[in-house]
Order: C-alpha cells, then sequence, then structure tokens
C-alpha cells in the first residue's frame, strides 16, 4: 500500500481547483458513521435532493446494474443495495456536478467516458458476482481519473500533454510528472480522501496506473477490483473508439488470470456490453 505524505500533497494540489464536498454528503456520511444507522433518515435526505434521487435511480434500474426487479424509491433502494453501495453512488454523482469552471478539455467528454467505465466496471462485476465487490465498482469507475480535470482547469497546454501520450499509446502520468511534478493519480487521490471515500478506493485511485500491482495475484477485493478497472477502460476503449487501452498490453494477462475469466470469456463480455450500448 502507497502512502503519501499528507503536508506534502497538501502542498502539491493547494492551488487546483479541489471541489469542496457538499454539505448533504458530510450528513449522509455523518448518519453512517453511528453505531446503528438509521437508513429511514438516510434515505429521506436523499430522497429530499429531487435531482440526486432521481439520478440514483435512473443508474440502478440501468441494464448495467442487473436488477431482477425495478427500484422506484430510495429506501427501496437503501435497502436493497446497501448503504455502502448508496454513500458510493451519491458521492460519485455529487462529484461529477462539483466541477466547474473553464477547462482546456471538454468536461462533458471526460465525464461521459467516465460513465462508460463505471457502467462497464458495474457490467463486468454482475457478470462474475461471486469474485468482484460490486458494491464498489461503480465509485472506483467514475472517481479514478477524477484528477485530469483538475489538470485540465489548471494548465491551459494539458490538452498537448494528453494528445501526445494519446499519440504515443501510452498513459499520461510520466508527461505530467514531467510537466507538472506531480499526476492525475494523485490528485485524483487527494479529492477522493477529501472527499473522505473508503481507503481502499482511495488506493485504487492512487495506483490505478501502477504497472506492479498485478505483478503478485493475491486475490485481494482491491486486487480484483483494480483488474476490474482495467478490464472496464479497454472494453469502453474498443466498443468507443476501436482501439486498446494505453496499459492493456501491460495488464491482460495478469487482469484475465484475476478475474479467472479467459480470453473469450473477456470477448463476450465485450459483445455483451456493446450490445447493451
Amino acid at each position: 500500500m502507497i502512502e503519501l505524505d499528507n503536508e506534502k500533497m497538501a502542498g502539491v494540489v493547494a492551488s487546483y481547483q479541489v471541489p469542496v464536498k457538499p454539505e448533504i454528503l458530510s450528513e449522509i456520511q455523518s448518519l453512517m458513521d453511528e453505531d446503528e444507522p438509521n437508513i429511514e433518515l438516510i434515505a429521506q435526505l436523499i430522497s429530499n435532493d429531487v435531482g440526486l434521487s432521481a439520478t440514483i435511480l435512473k443508474i440502478i434500474n440501468s441494464p448495467f446494474y442487473g436488477m431482477n426487479r425495478r427500484i422506484s424509491e430510495i429506501k427501496q433502494a437503501v435497502m436493497m443495495l446497501g448503504l455502502n453501495t448508496i454513500n458510493g453512488l451519491v458521492t460519485a454523482i455529487l462529484l461529477k456536478s462539483s466541477f466547474q469552471g473553464d477547462a482546456c478539455i471538454s468536461l462533458e467528454r471526460f465525464w461521459d467516458d467516465a460513465l462508460d467505465v463505471a457502467n462497464a466496471m458495474t457490467f463486468i462485476g454482475n457478470k462474475i458476482k461471486s469474485k468482484i465487490p460490486v458494491d464498489m465498482l461503480y465509485t472506483i469507475g467514475l472517481f479514478h481519473d477524477c484528477g485530469i480535470p483538475l489538470l485540465a482547469l489548471k494548465f491551459s497546454n494539458y490538452k498537448d500533454i494528453l494528445i501526445e501520450a494519446n499519440s504515443a499509446g501510452e498513459t499520461s502520468i510520466a508527461l505530467e510528472e514531467k510537466n507538472y511534478s506531480t499526476n492525475h493519480a494523485v490528485l485524483g487521490y487527494y479529492v477522493a480522501s477529501s472527499w473522505h471515500l473508503p481507503k481502499d478506493i482511495c488506493q485504487l485511485i492512487l495506483q490505478h496506473h501502477d504497472e506492479k500491482y498485478l505483478s503478485t495475484i493475491t486475490g485481494s477485493q482491491e486486487q480484483l477490483a483494480f483488474a476490474a478497472l482495467k478490464a472496464a477502460e479497454n472494453m469502453v476503449e474498443r466498443v468507443k473508439r476501436f482501439k486498446l487501452a494505453p496499459d492493456w498490453h501491460q495488464h491482460s494477462a495478469q487482469v484475465l488470470s484475476v478475474l479467472g475469466i479467459t480470453e473469450e470469456d473477456y470477448t463476450d463480455l465485450e459483445e455483451d456490453y456493446n450490445d447493451m450500448l
């Protein structure tokens, strides 16, 4: 597990437009931290925000979530999915709406891609239910690259960095470090930490481009979630842009091994995902 020096990290990101955690999320997390969380009160708090509750219901009733029956109320959703899943969905939705400003990239396109990865992760998790912690997948999918908007809001030349990395078929991490002395994984970790996401999710965001993460197969939930992320990223790239994700060639064999599926199984998943889109 990688640990960042909090003081040094805070210094690196002090000048970035890190979104402030909304009050409603603080209230929900405070209620969840109680010894016996009041499900009725949490559900009512979410339901009071019409836009938020409607988005949650839209997500969990999508075909990617694989629910057996339609859910029409937030309390019903909390009872069926659990508090951790609902908290993750609330956090992800609020984060998406909290990034504001003039960026050098299309934030709309960025979030469209992030949503596609989140849906693909959830889809994969529901297809391999016995292995992957489904409750954390959507949150990881939406949050994993959330440091990218911070760089795009701060640096007018950041789009050029992304284009250069894309042309080379590589991730942008090395170029970000060279030009800005930080990278989107570190910034994403800071955002996730400041919004009080679970520590395992924060670590996954920090390490989601770590080439060595799958070098030793442990079968841990974190490693399963990492593998699901890599599989989902590649799935989205293949379906939307007809090319492989930049780091798929590094991780593909280990990803399939961790998920316990063959290349043929993965191809079938990709085809099913494409059909849903």
